[in-house]
């Protein structure tokens, strides 16, 4: 590999300063093929033994990412295809990529904001922590990959959780002191994608450390106004840059002596940065030390660390609801196919129509007012009018995901095997069969999935289920 000969000065230059990372197999590792893994989603898979039967379901063998619980190291490409990955059971990632949001460590009740949030990788690892027991926010400023976001969360099944395309400064004007906790995946020079991304190189000819280190510290800034005292930031970069890394930070907290750095536990294949480095207590992983690509890692507390879990003052526990057409045939449809566990689970929060669309809301939706919101709530469905003149509400695939098996009636679920070819047929978007053995009610609608996870609904009428998956999820 043809490396920028700025990147390579800067990195002869760290190498010379600081001795406790040695250079010795460091240009070799971009050689290397890349890593590829995946993160198991905390929400839909409940113990070790089935990530491992899982894995073996997709032909891996177990092969832990050591810094992130249910992260495994893959040889095969996934997705696409793979029913599992559009049931949201897990989210290719790589390795890397997984350490911030553990570190984060996001539990429920806390209100979180994910800065800088597409693809949503990270965003879904804080939702899944947080069991929809609080209110995340996801931000992306652009509003093309904004989309990708949405897709992502709604795949997880994510709840409590609101899609802003903002920039962080609105959102600090908005929203001030408002976040227990804010994960910064900043924008960076991207030298740590070398390896895996052709077009890293040419970006960071383009986009290098002078362009990104401001945006970083505007980023920063806005962070630091969002945050309750006693709340954390943690924040990273696919960079090896340490103007973009520890230098960042450093100054920020020059800026802001109120913050500290939190050291974290040792974990293998983490480089954690002791005294003698530039920022002790930060975490970077090598390419040529670990298994993941470049990364750099730190988390840093606003004051005196507070068990602040600051959602409660926003979220709506009771059931309401609001007197509306759409939202009556919402609620009659989800009679229809959840169980009494999926009626306590699903049917608390209020639900509210906006348009055709109905959404379930477990926190107050006005706190968004004034921002540029790409989804706020779990979406339910829409009223859609037919040919006939008759308008029928249609469940969206959002609320199918974000539901486990033990939330749907048996009556109401067709779980299908990998080899029972109605599986791709109901991905294709096709109509399948249905037998008696099936065990369903003969009309209605029903949910369709991959042995006990959902995947989208279908209408059963007879021994015909008409599928309901949506157009653009489909298989081609």
């Amino acid at each position: 590999m043809k490396f920028p000969e700025e990147f390579v000065n800067e990195m002869n230059d760290f190498f010379s300063r600081y001795k406790y990372v040695p250079q010795e197999g460091f240009y070799e590792s971009f050689e290397k093929e890349p890593l590829k893994g995946i993160r198991f989603s905390r929400t839909k898979i409940n113990s070790e033994d089935e990530e491992k039967q899982l894995l073996k379901d997709l032909g891996e063998g177990e092969n832990p990412v050591s810094w992130c619980s249910g992260g495994y190291y893959i040889n095969n490409e996934t997705g696409g295809k793979e029913a599992l990955y559009h049931a949201g059971v897990y989210y290719p990632q790589e390795p890397s990529a997984m350490l911030p949001a553990q570190v984060m460590a996001a539990r429920p009740g806390e209100i979180v904001l994910d800065l800088c949030a597409a693809p949503g990788g990270k965003a879904c690892r804080l939702g899944e922590d947080m069991k929809g027991g609080g209110i995340l926010v996801a931000n992306e400023i652009s509003f093309d990959r904004s989309k990708a976001l949405l897709r992502n969360i709604e795949r997880s099944g994510i709840k409590g959780c609101v899609i802003l395309n903002e920039t962080p400064e609105n959102i600090a004007s908005r929203l001030p002191q408002f976040f227990d906790k804010i994960l910064i995946d900043a924008p960076c020079s991207g030298e740590g994608m070398f390896r895996r991304d052709p077009g890293a190189v040419k970006s960071y000819m383009n986009y290098g450390p002078k362009v990104c280190v401001p945006l970083q510290e505007s980023i920063l800034e806005a962070a630091h106004k969002c945050l309750k005292d006693g709340g954390s930031i943690v924040y990273s970069t696919c960079t090896f840059c340490v103007d973009e890394d520890e230098n960042q930070i450093k100054r920020f907290i020059e800026r802001h002596p109120e913050y500290h750095v939190k050291a974290h536990p040792e974990i293998m294949g983490i480089t954690h940065n002791g005294e003698d480095s530039i920022l002790p207590g930060s975490m970077r992983i090598w390419p040529h030390l670990s298994e993941g690509d470049g990364h750099f890692c730190v988390h840093i507390v606003k004051g005196e660390e507070k068990d602040l879990k600051s959602a409660a003052d926003y979220l709506i526990n009771s059931e309401v609801r609001t007197k509306d057409k759409n939202v009556e045939a919402a609620m009659g449809m989800l009679d229809e196919v959840l169980s009494d566990k999926g009626r306590e689970d699903i049917l608390k929060g209020e639900f509210i129509s906006h348009g055709t669309g109905v959404f379930q809301m477990t926190f107050d939706e006005k706190l968004f007012k004034g921002l540029k919101v790409v989804k706020t709530g779990l979406y339910v469905g829409d009223i859609k009018p037919l040919k006939s003149g008759k308008k029928v509400f249609e469940p969206s695939n959002s609320i199918a995901l974000a539901l486990s098996r033990s939330e749907i009636r048996d009556d109401s679920y067709l779980g299908l095997s990998r080899d029972d070819d109605r599986l791709v047929k109901y991905l294709r978007g096709e109509t399948i069969s249905v037998t008696p053995e099936d065990g369903l009610k003969s009309s209605g609608t029903i949910l369709v999935g991959i042995g006990n996870y959902p995947l989208g609904f279908a209408k059963i009428n007879g021994q015909t289920a008409k599928n309901m998956y949506p157009k653009a999820w489909r298989l081609i």
